[in-house]
């Protein structure tokens, strides 16, 4: 019970970081989801990005809709759309639109039956074979658009979409899947280029079927690229494919083709050291940083309409000025709600996906990136493991309230230092695990600490708190390893006191009198030496046992003992006068200190033990309170607690006793008061006696004599100059002999 577990917290800490670490590694789905919306709440607390103004779209929107005509559009009308921007200097035509069927061919059919009729009947007549072969023209938008793409000044990129997987394509014939690859060819990254020597094969990027566009417009167009976006495990659109495989051939995105047309420069992959995709680059000066497996992050700029939204309509009724479209990469696409061609992003739920486009070109450009998660996975297990050791080690040493300040400003701290990486770096740490294992070890350890720790420090609390100091009583329940059964070896203070005559006293009280005296003489007592941060060992009856400097630590242990002791004397002197009014019987204390080296700790069982001391120096202070009694004084310390407060305290020296069980004599003093606290009566009382005592040890029983009698006739009730004299004269009749030492042998304990 009061062994102090500590590496239990570390342990708890060490689980659950090991737990966090599997889990962020293996990935689990609803965290997964939680991680993703802590991205769209940093790209809400960033706010949006004023994009530049390289990018306009031109959209079929409600009002085109409504004034061209209801959707699907004949291609004419795109085959006038380019050549409008073509004619208004566009720099870059995207289409976020698919043709992946030939237009309705009815009209061309009917034609050819005609046509097919006159040559039959041997009609001869020109102005009618003029008039369908014009007709026809006229009537094969497809053939009107690839002559739009092909006249058109802007470059031209086309966009056509993955199929989920190849089975989707599976009841096609080997000829048309030739012609559907033939068709997309113009959207193929160049080459890979790779610093070292590894597999650049990407077998990990997965096999998907195209759906190009029909062969006519891909022919006409000298870039294409496939227009998907990836979701998210939420459905939710914060990032898109750069690069996908088709037959072991790797396909731009629509956005990667419309940069290297813009700058008229080829697109290749770097590869990182493990054979995995690290850049999707635009030439060799723009580089999209990628994750493993060639996404893209998309930084959005902002909200939807965050670009110029041109109506289709507005710019074929030259309704928008050349100068808003001069020099631009317009996208082409729908944003009309009917078309569905919205997506939920970070900022939107209603987003147009021709929008997106926009705003992975708009990045591109102003070279703004958000780095992939792969980018930070190894600074996110570090983080992981760093942020749960540290709360494991901050809460080992803290209390409930710092516990709980250190835990939420750990949480806090990382919460706001990943909103800051975002905002000012484009990074992105992950929020959930760290933040998840901070707060499930926080609640462990609290746990731990409140039914394991809390018990243990309340257990402490009750047991030790009447008769230590609260200061020492806090120590034991911040290190409670200190009371493990068993004792140690320390350097401490030992103290014993007696009542004076206490049996005669209690045979005169009722035994109600007597215990109410006792209780205010102890308590009093007790007081003192808890205010000195003493330990209190026992009672026994009237008797106090203590110790000071342990288990609390004191360096000046000596020192502190003496003045408690001088302190405890005082209020004996003030509880004196009260009981003398009261009309109680006086009680006068002796005490005895010793210091030295002991052995402390908690002795017994381990159901039931004492914190205690052990050792010569504890019963060389129990001998020295008995002293006291042959001096006729009340308080004696030992040499070696001399010499620790003589600088301080003003202490004469009383004798050179042999103590029984003891070889070695024991020098004895008399603390009086703090050395500029003494009056000069007791300074002259002191001075005799010295004296005195010198000539004493010379056996000059005389001159002794004389000297003790003048510090009797300073402080006439001077106890120790009483025994010397009467020494004295004993030894004049009895003379110790030639080879006596000076030392006094005591004949009892």
């Amino acid at each position: 019970m009061l062994k102090t577990i500590r590496h239990p917290i570390f342990l708890l800490s060490a689980v659950f970081t090991g737990i966090t670490i599997i889990a962020y590694m293996t990935g689990i789905y609803y965290l997964e989801i939680i991680e993703l919306k802590t991205v769209d709440y940093r790209f809400i607390a960033r706010g949006g990005k004023k994009p530049g103004n390289e990018v306009v779209l031109a959209v079929v929107d409600e009002k085109s809709l409504d004034t061209e005509g209801q959707w699907v559009w004949p291609r004419s009308k795109f085959a006038k759309l380019v050549t409008r921007l073509s004619d208004a200097g566009a720099k870059v035509i995207g289409f976020d639109i698919g043709f992946h069927e030939p237009e309705n061919r009815s009209l061309l059919n009917t034609i050819d039956k005609i046509q097919k009729t006159i040559t039959e009947y041997k009609i001869q007549n020109n102005d009618i074979h003029n008039y369908l072969y014009h007709l026809k023209l006229e009537s094969d938008n497809d053939r009107i658009l690839a002559d739009a793409i092909i006249n058109s000044k802007p470059k031209v990129v086309l966009g056509w979409f993955f199929h989920d997987n190849l089975d989707s394509l599976g009841h096609l014939s080997k000829k048309t899947l030739q012609e559907y690859e033939d068709n997309i060819h113009k959207s193929r990254y160049q080459y890979t280029h790779s610093k070292e020597s590894v597999d650049v094969n990407l077998s990990y990027i997965n096999e998907i079927a195209p759906e190009p566009n029909i062969s006519i417009l891909s022919d006409a167009a000298a870039y294409s690229g496939f227009f998907n976006f990836r979701p998210d495990i939420d459905g939710s659109f914060r990032q898109t494919w750069a690069v996908r495989k088709y037959n072991d051939e790797l396909y731009a995105h629509l956005s990667m083709m419309i940069l290297s047309a813009y700058f008229n420069q080829r697109l290749h992959l770097e590869i990182g050291s493990e054979g995995q995709v690290s850049e999707a680059c635009i030439g060799n000066d723009l580089c999209i940083p990628t994750d493993e497996d060639g996404s893209i992050l998309i930084n959005f700029r902002g909200k939807d309409h965050t670009f110029p939204h041109f109506s289709i309509s507005d710019i074929l009724n030259g309704k928008i000025p050349d100068s808003a479209l001069r020099d631009k990469i317009v996208l082409i696409g729908a944003t009309a709600v009917g078309i569905y061609d919205l997506r939920v992003t970070p900022l939107s739920p209603n987003f147009p996906g021709l929008e997106i486009h926009a705003n992975i070109i708009d990045a591109a450009l102003a070279r703004d990136f958000l780095a992939p998660p792969s980018a930070y996975h190894f600074l996110n297990l570090l983080v992981i493991l760093f942020s749960g050791m540290l709360l494991g080690h901050f809460l080992n040493r803290a209390g409930v309230i710092s516990g709980s300040l250190i835990a939420f400003s750990m949480i806090g701290g990382y919460t706001a230092f990943c909103i800051s990486l975002f905002i000012y770096a484009g990074g992105i740490l992950n929020m959930v695990y760290p933040i998840l294992l901070m707060m499930f070890i926080y609640i462990a350890v609290t746990a731990y600490k409140y039914f394991i720790e809390e018990g243990q420090k309340r257990f402490i609390r009750n047991a030790f708190s009447t008769y230590l100091a609260p200061s020492v009583v806090k120590q034991l329940i911040e290190s409670p390893e200190k009371l493990v059964l068993g004792g140690e070896q320390r350097e401490i203070t030992a103290f014993f006191s007696d009542l004076q005559g206490f049996t005669g006293i209690s045979e005169k009280l009722s035994p109600h009198e007597l215990v109410e005296l006792l209780n205010i003489f102890l308590t009093e007592m007790t007081d003192i030496i808890l205010k000195y941060e003493g330990t209190v060992d026992k009672f026994e009856g009237d008797a106090i046992i203590a110790f000071f400097g342990a288990p609390n630590i004191l360096e000046n242990h000596a020192e502190t003992a003496t003045a408690a002791c001088l302190d405890m004397q005082k209020k004996m002197s003030e509880l004196r006068k009260i009981w003398i009014e009261q009309g109680k019987p006086e009680l006068k204390m002796r005490i005895g200190l010793f210091s030295g080296p002991a052995v402390v700790g908690n002795m017994g069982s381990k159901n039931r033990m004492d914190y205690t001391m052990m050792g010569d120096t504890v019963n060389t202070a129990s001998r020295l309170e008995g002293v006291n009694k042959i001096y006729g004084i009340y308080t004696l310390i030992g040499d070696t607690t001399y010499h620790a407060v003589k600088n301080k305290i003003l202490a004469r020296e009383i004798d050179s006793i042999n103590v029984v069980g003891k070889k070695v004599p024991v020098t004895i003093y008399e603390p009086i008061d703090f050395i500029n606290q003494v009056d000069e009566a007791m300074i002259q009382t002191i001075e005799f006696y010295s004296k005195g005592l010198s000539s004493y040890r010379s056996q000059n029983w005389d001159q002794a004599i004389r000297f003790f009698t003048k510090a009797l006739e300073v402080t006439p009730e001077d106890g120790p100059s009483k025994t010397m004299i009467h020494r004295c004269k004993e030894f004049m009749e009895n003379p110790p002999g030639k080879d006596w030492n000076g030392s006094y042998s005591m004949k009892t304990k």
